[in-house]
Parts: C-alpha cells; sequence; structure tokens
C-alpha cells in the first residue's frame, strides 16, 4: 500500500528535474522527490501502473520507489518547472499572437501580420518566447548575437536568466527580422538604432512592448521591454504605500508629505528601482473626487481610473516641458511628471510647485544629496528649488527570499566584516537565503521589495543646501537627524529575514 504525501509539504529537488526527461515526466505523470544512490523517489497520481513502474526503471536504469500525490498537483508543478521549457514550446507552437496596429487617430485594429499566416519556425519561436516570458513575469527580453550563437535571455526581478537553448547564428537575420516586422521597423536598415513599440493581444488582453534595436559587430540586438497593464490592473487598484515594503518610519513621513497642499515630492534611483511604482501608490492614495490629478509620463505604463494621463509623444512636438505647460492650463491640484530630463522641465515644475500645486516627480540620482548636485548642474535656480522641495526619497529594489526554499545559513564574524557589518552586534541574528526551487526557477528569490533613503528637508539642511557646502557634510547632517541610509534600509531586510546580505551588497555599497 502506498502512502499518500502533501507535495504542498514536500521540498523539491530542483536540480534533479534536469537530469530526467521532460517528455517521460509528462508521458507518465510523475515528478521526482528525491535520489538516495541509484534509487529514485517519484511522486506518481492514482492511474500509474506497475506496467509503467518497470518501463521507466528500464528508461532511467535506475531502481524506483513510487507514492501517490495528487495528480493536478503534479501536472501544475510540471508545468512550473524549468524543464517544462521545451515542452511548453511545442503546446505553443501553434499560438498565434495578435499584433495590435495604431492608426493615427488612435483607434486599434487587430491584424494578424503576414508573417504569422505562415508556418514558419522564427514566428513561432519569437511567438512563444514572447508567451513564456510573459508567464514568467520577466520584465525585458534580450536578444544578443555572438559570435557563433544567438542568445535569448529574460531579465526577472531584475537579474538576466538565459530563456532557451543557444540559436544557430544563421537564424540572427531572421529573427530580428521578425521583431522589425512586428514594430514596423525598417528592415534593410542595420547600421544605426532604431527604438519602436508593439501591442500583442493575448488570452483577450492587450500587453505593450517597448522595442530597441542595436547594431553590434556580430549583428543586430534587440531589448523588448513588456508593460503588461492589464495583468497589474487588479493589484494597481488597490496599489499604495503599504505593499511595496517601506519601513515604518519612512512610509510614515512620506504619507505627511503626500498631503501636504503644495510642494515638490522627488523620487531619485537608477532605472527600474521602481520610482515610477512609487509614485503611482502615492498619487493613488491621495486621489479624491474633489482633486484634479494630471500625469506625463514616457510612456504611460499603467492606467490609473480617474486621472488624466498624457504620454509623452517627442516626435510630435510633445515633450515633458510642453506638455507641462500645457496641463497647468487645466487647473490641476496635484501634477505627476514622469522624469526631469532638462532645465526647462525642472524649471517649470518647480515653478509649479511654489505656486500652489503639489508635484510628484522623478530623476535619476545614485542618492539623496546627489540629486541637490543633479538640479544644480542643470542651473537651477538654488533658493526657489529648496523652496519648492518637500522631500526627496531615494530607493533601490532588492529580491525577497523565495519562501518555499527559504533555509537558515550560518554568518561567520568574517562575512560579516566583509560586509562592513560590526560581529558584536549582528552576531546574534538569524540569517536566510534562498536554496532555489520549482517556484522560482532554482533562483532562490522570488518577487521584489523596496529599500529607502528618505531626506527631510530640516530648516538647517535647507540653509546647508542654499550655502552649497559639500554633499558630505549634508547627508551626515540629515543622518544625525534621523535619516536612514539605503544600506542601514537594506541591512534591516536582512536581519528581518526578507532578503539576504548576498543580495544587499550587490545592490548598495558596503559603508
Amino acid at each position: 500500500m502506498n502512502t499518500f504525501i502533501d507535495l504542498d509539504r514536500e521540498i523539491l529537488d530542483f536540480a534533479l528535474f534536469k537530469t530526467i526527461p521532460v517528455d517521460l515526466m509528462f508521458r507518465y505523470g510523475f515528478i521526482p522527490l528525491r535520489e538516495e544512490g541509484d534509487l529514485l523517489h517519484i511522486a506518481v497520481g492514482s492511474a500509474f501502473t506497475l506496467k509503467q513502474l518497470d518501463e521507466l526503471e528500464l528508461r532511467l536504469n535506475k531502481r524506483i520507489l513510487h507514492e501517490l500525490a495528487d495528480e493536478d498537483k503534479i501536472r501544475e508543478i510540471l508545468k512550473k518547472s524549468e524543464s517544462s521549457q521545451r515542452a511548453l514550446e511545442e503546446a505553443t507552437s501553434d499560438l498565434r499572437i495578435q499584433v495590435v496596429k495604431e492608426r493615427e487617430n488612435g483607434e486599434d485594429i487587430l491584424s494578424l501580420d503576414v508573417a504569422a499566416k505562415e508556418k514558419s519556425p522564427i514566428v513561432k519561436l519569437i511567438d512563444t518566447m514572447i508567451f513564456n516570458a510573459i508567464q514568467k513575469r520577466a520584465s525585458d527580453i534580450h536578444v544578443e548575437t555572438g559570435e557563433d550563437a544567438v542568445d535569448i535571455k529574460y531579465r526577472i526581478d531584475g537579474v538576466l536568466y538565459q530563456a532557451m537553448d543557444k540559436i544557430d547564428k544563421k537564424h540572427c537575420s531572421a529573427i530580428i527580422s521578425r521583431i522589425k516586422v512586428m514594430t514596423e521597423l525598417d528592415i534593410a536598415e542595420k547600421r544605426v538604432p532604431q527604438d519602436g513599440r508593439f501591442k500583442v493581444r493575448l488570452k483577450g488582453r492587450n500587453v505593450d512592448f517597448r522595442v530597441s534595436i542595436m547594431p553590434t559587430i556580430h549583428g543586430e540586438d534587440a531589448v523588448i521591454r513588456i508593460l503588461d497593464k492589464e495583468s497589474t490592473d487588479e493589484k494597481f487598484t488597490h496599489l499604495n504605500l503599504d505593499v511595496l515594503g517601506f519601513s515604518k518610519e519612512n512610509e510614515r513621513k512620506l504619507r505627511k508629505f503626500i498631503r501636504e497642499p503644495y510642494g515638490m515630492i522627488l523620487v531619485t534611483g537608477p532605472t527600474g528601482s521602481g520610482k515610477t511604482t512609487t509614485l503611482y501608490a502615492c498619487v493613488s492614495e491621495i486621489q479624491s473626487v474633489e482633486d484634479k490629478i494630471i500625469t506625463i509620463e514616457d510612456p504611460v505604463e499603467y492606467q490609473l481610473p480617474g486621472i488624466t494621463q498624457i504620454p509623452v509623444n517627442e516626435k510630435k512636438g510633445l515633450t515633458f516641458a510642453r506638455g507641462l505647460r500645457s496641463i497647468l492650463r487645466h487647473d490641476p491640484d496635484k501634477i505627476m511628471v514622469g522624469e526631469i530630463r532638462d532645465t526647462e522641465t525642472a524649471t517649470i515644475a518647480i515653478q509649479s510647485a511654489l505656486t500652489g500645486h503639489l508635484v510628484f516627480t522623478t530623476v535619476h540620482a545614485n542618492n539623496v544629496v546627489d540629486v541637490i548636485g543633479r538640479f544644480v548642474h542643470m542651473g537651477v535656480d538654488n533658493y526657489s528649488f529648496v523652496s519648492a522641495l518637500n522631500c526627496i526619497l531615494a530607493q533601490r529594489l532588492v529580491r525577497k527570499i523565495c519562501p518555499h526554499c527559504r533555509m537558515k545559513v550560518d554568518m561567520t564574524d568574517d562575512m560579516l566584516l566583509e560586509s562592513g557589518l560590526d560581529p558584536e552586534k549582528f552576531r546574534g541574528y538569524d540569517y536566510f537565503d534562498g536554496k532555489g526551487c520549482i517556484e522560482c526557477n532554482g533562483t532562490g528569490y522570488v518577487g521584489r521589495t523596496v529599500i529607502t533613503e528618505l531626506l527631510d528637508l530640516s530648516d538647517e539642511v535647507r540653509e546647508m543646501i542654499l550655502a552649497r557646502r559639500p554633499a558630505r557634510e549634508i547627508r551626515t547632517r540629515a543622518q544625525k537627524e534621523g535619516m536612514e541610509t539605503l544600506r542601514h534600509s537594506a541591512v534591516q531586510k536582512v536581519v528581518e529575514g526578507v532578503t539576504s546580505l548576498r543580495e544587499i551588497n550587490k545592490v548598495t555599497f558596503i559603508e
């Protein structure tokens, strides 16, 4: 009599999945549990027969011990496993991705591409690549042309992973051409960078893609950014600062600033650090029927109900500065400017904050003090800038340890010292890391959370900025007043068991 096991409680060995042919697992409906010498433990459904067991032992050349489990759960795990990639490619080979084209007047017309009507393997490859990327929550797809092969990678939770086996170099031109056809770019032009975008109708919803093609020494590379609005719509309708992972103190301070009647809230950080998401969360929190909120973005990444959102269109002359000027004539109470890139936009945004509007915006800088230098170099009037500012928030994203394979790790004093931590102070904490499992594609991490530093502009800090004091002095003063640095915020996440020490050492400087 076989025992019935609960797969939700089993810790599955991700590496073991890669050693067994995926077609066998699908055909016989089993998953490997663990290996002890030449004995393999597997989980099977109730329909599994002794004849199948004999066949499997012959095929795998191992003794097999089978245990009963829920068939639906086995199928679900097989679909999630990285090794089911090839099976998924087969399953999606007939998938027809519908490319949505936009007319000048903004109407969407669905059209099946001419190329998609052919049974072309390249079309199937690109369709499968896009389908898989969406399934795996990827933010970008990278097509990289090497000396003798083409690599396809997905960026998931900020880290690149190989998406599939390398593809022969001879298909490089066809792959890039297919992406260009979907994006309506010039197929003949291979010497200069090209940018474009396309929409895809998938399972009844529209997904936006931004494409950048770049010539390299071995051919052309493509990066496709996935803006999957509608899959995150539900989350974004309930989006607020609680779900982002702010520390209690910083969340309390930020809530105070976003409820001010006017001024500027500035969020800073590198590309992909979640600045726009934070701004959306702030705007969602303060949204009310009494206020008119207008945003100008490049592009509009997520659509928020009840808010006027304007996309930048540089080709038609709608820049941030021009759009912002027009917005001010529309009697807004709160304004969100996607990014400040030039002096003109900065000046108008500051003037808006000084004339009674609450302005949310982002700028690229490494930390809260560097932002001040950025604006000084833009030639903005220092006094106006300091008067307009409510607060500056710097942020980064760190990956969260996968809850399914989270395990305790021993941390030696030397390892703590290497990370700039005092062993006397940090020796007593429990440290965790992810082992890698089916749920997290063997990475040990699922999802990301935010680490922040928030500069509250006290009178002393304002005076130091006006007096053009060195950044180091301003930073020291802010820390004395209770500012939590990015590094301190990251260490707190490690101590709380949310992320690992190796992850925060990748994202923040060791102080």
